[in-house]
């Protein structure tokens, strides 16, 4: 095992990690059994020697003029991603964007499974969906203790995102994927991803404004 696996893996490498992924599996599936950092690289648009690095810190070593088992590389590359194991979460808000996540079935992919999820709509709290039961909010505290579950997705109106991260923190969450456009403030051992829509729709406004004027009839 290389000794780069030892290390921490810093965070642009883990976020190439499920581009990675998910060209080693189609090549796997596909029935191959070898692949290489260049035809990698070629594939996603990045350099090799960037995906020779990254794939330093999976703790599979390449063979030379071989490149990478895919038997190997696959699954160090879930391991290395904690997606290996399911992690089961909680989602609290129940509305158009929690719908759709608690619909998404490719979680399961990635390591996790939404296992609750809470609303303080008493038109909602009840019932079910997507096999995940919907409960009040209140009763979040008590089932997190119960099933020992330490991922929270908030999908909340920004105005209560806060409140809700304090119900979670309070419950022994330690880590949360926020949805809401708004910045949380919680102890410095939470976890939190922020979700924020208006950066991608940022960037991709500037480049469609960018390729519009570049192809722009004189």
């Amino acid at each position: 095992m290389n000794n780069d696996a030892m290390q921490p893996i810093p965070l642009p490498t883990i976020r190439r990690f499920p581009e990675y992924l998910r060209f080693v599996e189609d090549k796997r599936l596909a029935g191959e059994e070898w692949i290489s950092t260049t035809e990698i690289g070629a594939a996603i648009g990045r350099k090799s020697v960037v995906v020779r690095k990254d794939l330093s810190y999976s703790g599979v070593a390449g063979h030379p003029r071989r490149g990478f088992r895919l038997e190997e590389l696959a699954p160090a590359l879930r391991r290395s991603l904690g997606w290996d194991n399911a992690t089961d979460a909680f989602l609290v808000g129940v509305g158009s964007l929690g719908q759709a996540l608690l619909g998404y079935g490719g979680f399961a992919n990635y390591g996790m499974r939404i296992v609750a999820a809470f609303d303080c709509n008493d038109d909602i709290t009840g019932g079910s969906m997507a096999q995940s039961q919907i409960f009040p909010i209140q009763k979040l505290p008590q089932l997190a203790k119960r099933m020992n579950v330490k991922l929270g997705i908030i999908a909340v109106p920004q105005d209560v995102a806060q409140s809700v991260a304090n119900i979670l923190v309070d419950a022994g969450i330690r880590g949360i994927w926020n949805f809401a456009p708004v910045q949380l403030d919680v102890p410095s051992n939470v976890v939190v991803r922020r979700e924020d829509l208006s950066h991608g729709l940022a960037v991709l406004s500037y480049q469609l404004r960018e390729e519009c004027e570049t192809i722009r009839p004189e």
